[in-house]
């Protein structure tokens, strides 16, 4: 183990675990994840802000001390993290607030924030002797698992939902995956259904990005709240805004707060907000409801642009309920017509150019700002987790194609007015 790592711990039935015994999901079989619990007072003997300050920012293996695997040998990195946090003044601006920032997840290897924890995921996966792993995802875990996969020689077989996009397919198909689509996305998740299946019965390693079949690859996410409050000179926000599906993230993002609250680098942690569509909003309504962590209602019919966000049970969503009352945080259920503009936003004002998914929190935050949960006087983070070029389908559908011409100069100023409502100054 990362030798600070000091067990694990099943979030459901409390039964705990050591590294060294190779755990990946509970033996009572009750769907809990194994949270990893680290030895925070060996960590502060070392463990200040100058410690972590003189290493420089390159990717998210800065932060090994806190991270498995055991031996840094095992380590598989194509350079995930280490992302920008962006001062989006313009948007701030039209958005009627003084201080937003944008961490911009978009820039890493595969176009998501999943390649943090799936690089954590393989490379445990090499360390525990596997070459054979299965996953089930919306597309973009699949593709951050087949990349890492390819570069540590091992064989992924994909389950995706049958609405994923092709930009997602097409990273699966050229890494080398062996890829199905899966029909019947309701209740109850097929790709999640294919995953346990194939996990049981060959043998492989289930590398999902949820917590119960995969406790190690969330620890991968908590490396982003390491960052922002690096990169904010310790001085954190009032509010980060998180997209949810599964709740992974959520739950990795509140995870590195702690760790950092626990050895004592920060003394609070930020209101976290969770953001889903309105089609398929099962951990917002959980939230507000107060329904029993480990029993959340599965959403029946899910159905939204953001594709990335169609998990119909959040699987971490113990984890993320946790994580809103423990930052004093929120919930925010838009609708898909937002969403797109969140998208536009982002393209538009700073430069951004996301995916629905990766832009769903930026609808949150214009959400509340409309009903006034956000002051104007506040400093926020929003995760912009996924690149555009992810949906391709989605972006025509919203943006149109551009417009065949002549080489002809009369025909270029018409078709500019029409088209671009130019007028001529």
């Amino acid at each position: 183990m990362s030798k600070y790592i000091k067990f694990l711990k099943c979030s459901k039935c409390g039964k705990t675990y050591n590294y060294e015994d190779k755990p990946i999901t509970c033996v009572k079989k009750d769907l809990g994840r194994l949270d990893i619990f680290y030895d925070y007072e060996r960590l502060k003997e070392f463990y200040t802000k100058q410690y972590v300050e003189k290493k420089p920012l390159a990717n998210q293996w800065k932060y090994i001390d806190l991270l498995p695997p055991k031996n840094e040998s095992n380590i598989i990195s194509l350079g995930e993290g280490g992302t920008p946090l962006i001062k989006a003044g313009r948007l701030a601006e039209v958005l009627g607030i003084r201080n937003l920032w944008l961490k911009d997840e978009t820039r890493n290897p595969t176009g998501s924030f999943k390649d943090r924890g799936m690089s954590v995921s393989v490379s445990v996966a090499r360390e525990f002797g596997f070459a054979k792993l299965t996953t089930a995802s919306s597309g973009n875990a699949a593709a951050a698992l087949a990349a890492y996969a390819a570069k540590a020689g091992m064989e992924v077989y994909a389950f995706v939902i049958e609405q994923a996009g092709y930009g997602k397919i097409a990273q699966l198909l050229f890494y080398g995956a062996h890829v199905f689509k899966v029909r019947g996305l309701g209740e109850e998740d097929p790709t999640v259904k294919l995953m346990r299946l194939t996990y049981e019965k060959f043998g492989f390693y289930p590398s999902p990005s949820f917590g119960p079949f995969n406790p190690y690859q969330i620890e991968g996410p908590k490396t982003i709240s390491y960052e922002i409050s690096e990169q904010l000179s310790w001085d954190l926000p009032d509010w980060v805004y998180v997209p949810v599906g599964a709740a992974s993230l959520l739950t990795g993002v509140w995870k590195g707060f702690r760790d950092y609250r626990e050895l004592g680098l920060i003394g609070r942690i930020p209101k976290l907000v969770a953001v889903q569509s309105s089609g398929n909003p099962p951990f917002v309504r959980a939230f507000k409801e107060g329904q029993d962590p480990h029993n959340i209602r599965p959403w029946k019919n899910p159905h939204t642009v953001a594709w990335g966000l169609e998990d119909p049970y959040p699987w971490d969503g113990d984890g993320g309920i946790q994580a809103l009352r423990d930052s004093g945080g929120d919930a925010e259920e838009v609708s898909d017509s937002l969403i797109l503009k969140a998208m536009k936003y982002l393209a538009s004002y700073e430069g951004i150019f996301a995916e629905p998914s990766g832009a769903a929190g930026l609808a949150g935050l214009m959400q509340a700002i409309n009903e006034g949960k956000v002051d104007k006087g506040d400093e926020v983070v929003v995760l912009v987790t996924g690149h555009g070029l992810k949906d391709p389908d989605i972006v025509k559908e919203v943006a149109g194609d551009a417009p065949v011409i002549n080489p002809d100069l009369s025909e270029f100023q018409t078709v500019l007015k029409e088209r671009y409502g130019w007028k001529e100054h």
